[in-house]
Parts: C-alpha cells; sequence; structure tokens
C-alpha cells in the first residue's frame, strides 16, 4: 500500500473505522505532533501497533502544535508529518484532527485502545479523553518512551549547531 493511501480524512474516517469492525479488527489509536520523527516515535508506535490489529495516529494540526509547543513550532507541516507516519510499517491509517484535545477524534473511531507515551501517567493525561475511552469500552495503554529521546532534545541539539 502506498503511504499517501493511509492518510485518512475526516469525512472518511467513520467507514474506515467501521470497515475494521466489520473484520473483527482491535484498533489502536494514539496522537500527537510527531514533529521531527526520532527513533523514540518509531519505538514507540511499534509498540501502540503490537497492542491490537491496527494503528490509526491522530496528528495534530499545524494550528494546534502551534498553541500547544509555541509559534516556532512545527517544523514540518502537518501534511509532511503525515505523510512520514505513514510511510511506517507499524501504522495503518494516519488522520490529521484540528482540536487541541483528540476527544473528537476518539469520539469518532471509538477505540478499543488508546495509547500514550511514557511522558504520561493515566493520572496525567487528558482526563475528559481517558472517561470517553472507558465509557466507550476501550483502555488506556501507557507505553514507555526512549530516554533521550524527544523532539524537545533534538531541536536543543539542533539550536547549538
Amino acid at each position: 500500500m502506498k503511504c499517501s493511501d493511509k492518510i485518512i480524512s475526516w469525512d472518511q474516517l467513520p467507514a474506515w473505522r467501521e470497515k475494521l469492525r466489520a473484520e473483527g479488527r482491535r484498533l489502536v489509536v494514539t496522537n500527537g505532533c510527531f514533529d521531527l520523527l526520532h527513533r523514540g516515535h518509531v519505538t514507540y508506535l511499534e509498540c501502540a501497533r503490537a497492542l491490537g490489529d491496527a494503528l490509526l495516529v491522530g496528528v495534530n494540526s499545524d494550528a494546534s502544535v502551534s498553541e500547544l509547543k509555541g509559534p516556532d513550532r512545527p517544523v514540518n507541516n502537518e501534511s509532511d508529518r503525515a505523510f512520514v507516519l505513514a510511510a511506517l510499517e507499524s501504522v495503518d491509517g494516519v488522520c490529521v484532527f484540528t482540536d487541541k484535545t483528540a476527544l473528537g477524534l476518539l469520539a469518532t473511531v471509538k477505540p478499543d485502545i488508546y495509547a500514550k507515551g511514557g511522558d504520561y501517567t493515566i493520572d496525567t493525561i487528558n482526563q475528559e479523553e481517558r472517561r470517553l475511552i472507558e465509557q466507550q469500552g476501550g483502555t488506556v495503554a501507557i507505553l514507555p518512551g526512549v530516554a533521550g529521546k524527544s523532539t524537545t532534545s533534538l531541536l536543543a541539539k539542533i539550536a547549538k549547531l
């Protein structure tokens, strides 16, 4: 499958999810900025994918990344970030979402498992997202990070060059 075929528009998302349900496949969803893809991201996404039968990555829009990370971010635009993520074998689908939180995405796709990175705990993730997942019958999984691998540290290293 071409990576561009893995990029799912908001309008296509319900049908994409329904197809997975009809096939009996367990959906794992994660989300984030994924601004500068690095080993930590790839390791995390592989671990998330191993939790189910398909992995959907929700990518924060450019506007929401700026709101979350500051005016100098993102480094890469949303379509480039989505395309690079879609090129990964562990990723089955990518959808850009415009909200600051993933609530709308999660309400739409109703994942079986919602994966978050090790920089979170069950108590520090967005509690509205957590409650929604649990109300929908899903579970939240916190996956360990890779020590020393983060976009923030990578940008700091680049700034020193």
